[in-house]
């Protein structure tokens, strides 16, 4: 029986671990649930999966579950007890499903104590990539990716050696605007943006998707996670989503890994490495796939994944930078705010004007949160036009 911590259970990759738990009785327990604002859901959570503790980012909120659940369990708030859950919780398995920058640091505190790492929030590795795998090294940390894409190259992987790989293979969906001229982004709805042909994620990623940042952090993560330069990881579309990536070896032989579009199997495959239980989720009909094609992504039309790579190249701060600028515009461009083509722009903007404004250290967390909240202010003060 294996005891899972999950940070934002609420959320996507939340509800599915839950799913996979539910699944499997006999094999997991929840130790501890967090989200950031969603307590509706996480009581119903509360009184199907009995957590010891669960913790609430906001403050009044939290309050106001503890007089709802009475002593069902212990309530938690703020960041605070975010970290502290992570680093006193007795727990085996650390599922890090919180999206965005807030998911740093209880990831390391987690990684301290040398846990298994379920690591779904990609944001973690774009901007702590250095002081993430440095930890994890130092206390035996195990990083077990949940994105599906990394999970593949991961499964991928398995027997072989690095030195030998050529090329890391990203597939992409393409999002909803694949077929859409650049000329029309400015004209994008929300709705429009939230409209993923492929995938139900939360509106965040669901707009990293549509303009392919979700995939440039991806590139940027596959470089943390595998040791791997950025010239060896390759993006290519692929808008039927049954291939979850690829590796590229040196006598030219490719591995692929294929599965339904379903986040509960690199779930599954995390929380049960490195056993394979048999589960009730659909499985691929290969008879039934009518095409499987490949497209070359257009950097010119998404920028945000181009400017992904450029970052690769520029190091330092420029990850943060690149990260949180996008974290904000998203945000605006969710309030209706900005346009869907403001994006890229913005976050260029904060590349060109956020990087030399503090000493930086990556291996040190406070000079990473310094960045990050440097760039945060920058981007909210840039005018909608």
């Amino acid at each position: 029986m294996k005891n899972i911590l999950i940070l934002g259970s609420t959320g996507s990759i939340g509800k599915n671990t839950l799913e996979v738990i539910r699944n499997f009785p006999d094999r997991f327990k929840v130790a501890a649930l967090t989200v950031n604002t969603r307590i509706d859901l996480l009581e119903l959570q509360i009184d199907e999966f009995k957590p010891a503790s669960v913790v609430v980012k906001d403050s009044i909120l939290a309050e106001t579950l503890r007089k709802s659940i009475g002593s069902k369990c212990e309530v938690l708030s703020g960041v605070e007890g975010l970290i502290g859950i992570a680093a006193n919780m007795d727990y085996d398995i650390f599922v890090g499903a919180m999206v965005g920058f807030a998911g740093l640091a209880p990831t390391v505190e987690a990684i301290k104590r040398g846990k298994r790492i379920a690591l779904a929030n990609k944001e973690t590795l774009v901007v702590g990539g250095e002081l993430i795998t440095s930890l994890s090294r130092k206390y035996n940390a195990e990083i077990i990716p949940v994105d599906s894409e990394h999970s593949a190259i991961y499964q991928c992987l398995a027997g072989e050696k690095i030195n030998q790989v050529s090329k890391l293979i990203l597939t992409a969906s393409g999002g909803p605007f694949l077929n859409l001229d650049k000329k029309e982004f400015c004209n994008v709805t929300v709705k429009d943006a939230l409209n993923h042909p492929n995938w139900k994620m939360g509106n965040k990623i669901t707009i990293d998707s549509a303009s392919m940042m979700n995939k440039g952090l991806e590139v940027i993560e596959a470089r943390w996670l595998f040791g791997l330069t950025k010239e060896k990881i390759e993006v290519v579309i692929h808008p039927q989503s049954i291939i979850h990536s690829m590796v590229e070896f040196a006598d030219g032989s490719i591995k692929a890994q294929l599965g339904m579009p379903d986040m509960r199997l690199p779930i599954q495959y995390a929380l049960t490495y490195p056993e394979r239980f048999e589960n009730n989720y659909p499985k691929t009909d290969l008879k039934k796939i009518k095409n499987l094609s490949f497209i070359e992504p257009d950097l010119e039309k998404f920028e945000c994944l181009k400017l992904a790579y450029d970052v690769l190249n520029s190091g330092g701060c420029s990850p943060i930078i690149l990260n949180a600028a996008n974290e904000v515009a998203v945000d605006r461009f969710l309030k209706g705010n900005i346009t869907f083509s403001r994006i890229p722009y913005i976050i260029k903007k904060a590349l060109d004007k956020v990087y030399l404004s503090a000493r930086y250290n990556s291996n040190d967390l406070d000079s990473i949160f310094q960045y990050d909240k440097l760039t945060r202010e920058y981007v909210l003060n840039l005018p909608a036009e």
